[in-house]
């Protein structure tokens, strides 16, 4: 099948488990296969209403169904490797199989050493990095099906490029190292799969995006005016998720640039307030 073919054809019927889909990104990305008609698996943490961020995995379950998809949520903490297992096993059970791995749950901490106590930094190390890496481990026997059976396999993994300026480490260094932790998985995964079919790429945004989970960093508020909505990684997971599996692996794909490579340059419908001048994001020159 033909790039234009997959594209045509969309994720209808496809498999995705999503980490942390639960709001936000992960969220964002569940509805736009949800509208191709996809089976979707939310694997996230909140069952119950967060009181400061919206969205549970059961409303992401309702949303996914009403967008035209069909929804499994699983309550699955991702640093534990025995939930993670049970949960691609519900998954297979519910579905069939795996055809796509979106590894989107990741923890954040902007702060420097002194102020990043060790259990901040055991969490995002844990959830970015050995979830990661875990999650991508335990849906491999089933991509690997998926690509048998020619269903166009793909892990995607929102992470940065591997951006080495120290500038990026100086205020953060942390936090840069386990999201460079899920990048370092994508750089050599992709090579390891590359011969048995397995896509294996990296999404990051332009700009900032207005999630909830941004609007907890402090200041960032009030630049809300200034970020882009979720759907713009939506639109550009799906351009990538819908390419050939064995000619798109090892790649850090920005979101403007996955969009424009499947002829979209309308970037301005995706802004929180259009004409409003935007935030860059991290880890960009």
């Amino acid at each position: 099948m033909s790039t234009t073919d997959m594209r045509t054809a969309g994720l209808r019927g496809k498999t995705l488990f999503i980490t942390g889909g639960s709001r936000g990104i992960g969220l964002a990305i569940a509805l736009r296969a949800a509208r191709d008609g996809a089976n979707v698996v939310i694997a996230a943490k909140t069952v119950e209403p967060h009181p400061k961020l919206e969205g549970t995995i059961h409303s992401a379950a309702s949303a996914i169904e009403k967008a035209g998809g069909h929804a499994l949520p699983i309550a699955c903490d991702i640093r534990d490797e025995l939930a993670v297992h049970a949960a691609v096993r519900e998954a297979v059970a519910r579905f069939g199989g795996i055809d796509i791995l979106v590894n989107n749950a990741s923890a954040i901490s902007l702060t420097g050493t002194a102020e990043t106590p060790m259990k901040r930094f055991d969490l995002m190390f844990a959830v970015n990095v050995r979830g990661t890496y875990l999650c991508s481990q335990a849906c491999l026997p089933h991509l690997e099906a998926s690509a048998a059976a020619g269903r166009n396999p793909h892990i995607l993994t929102l992470s940065p490029p591997l951006n080495l300026d120290p500038r990026w480490f100086r205020d953060h260094v942390a936090y840069t190292m386990a999201k460079y932790g899920m990048s370092m998985c994508v750089l050599g995964m992709a090579e390891e799969f590359r011969g048995r079919g397995i896509a294996v790429n990296a999404l990051w945004p332009r700009t900032v995006i207005a999630t909830a989970a941004v609007a907890m960093i402090p200041g960032a508020p009030e630049r809300v005016d200034m970020m882009r909505r979720p759907e713009i990684l939506a639109d550009a997971a799906h351009a990538i998720l819908t390419r050939d599996a064995r000619s798109t692996s090892g790649r850090f794909f920005i979101d403007e640039e996955a969009l424009a490579e499947a002829g979209r340059t309308d970037f301005e419908r995706y802004a929180v307030k259009p004409g409003t001048p935007l935030l860059p994001d991290l880890f960009l020159d």
